[in-house]
């Protein structure tokens, strides 16, 4: 199989998944092998778990003085979202100019290049939030 195809085919590059205690029911993202909340008694219980990717703005601030790699976005928007689900990630928040960007305001995710790698130039990818349409 070509690096590219495997790459692609992990399912965690292409989508949110979390885990669901079997236990207590709690969710968590990213995924873990331990419940934070319930301890030892979830060990052998944590279910892979698909997030809708739909959420709202918690809390943001706009990025002035970007590290190197991400100087030719700035200023961009870097912010906490809180999915339907009720777990928050941190996130960056495109498509969408900075002033325009409020708490509380619907936004879902989308996969997008984070960058490359290596004289192979492979690329990865990552999640993102934008306005929801």
């Amino acid at each position: 199989m070509a690096i590219p195809r495997f790459w692609r085919e992990i399912p965690s590059r292409y989508n949110l998944l979390g885990s669901k205690c079997g236990n207590c029911g709690a969710l968590d993202f990213p995924p873990r092998s331990v419940c934070p909340r319930c301890g030892r008694r979830s060990v052998g219980k944590m279910d892979k778990f698909r997030l809708t990717g739909k959420g709202k703005v918690v809390t943001y601030t706009v990025i002035h003085d970007a590290p190197k790699d991400f100087d030719m976005m700035k200023p961009y928007v870097l912010g906490i979202v809180e999915l339907d689900e009720g777990v928050r990630l941190t996130s960056q928040i495109i498509d969408v100019e900075p002033g325009e960007v409020k708490i509380g305001m619907p936004v879902e995710v989308t996969f997008r290049k984070l960058g490359e790698e290596g004289d192979a130039g492979v690329i990865h990818y990552g999640y993102k939030f934008r306005p929801a349409t």
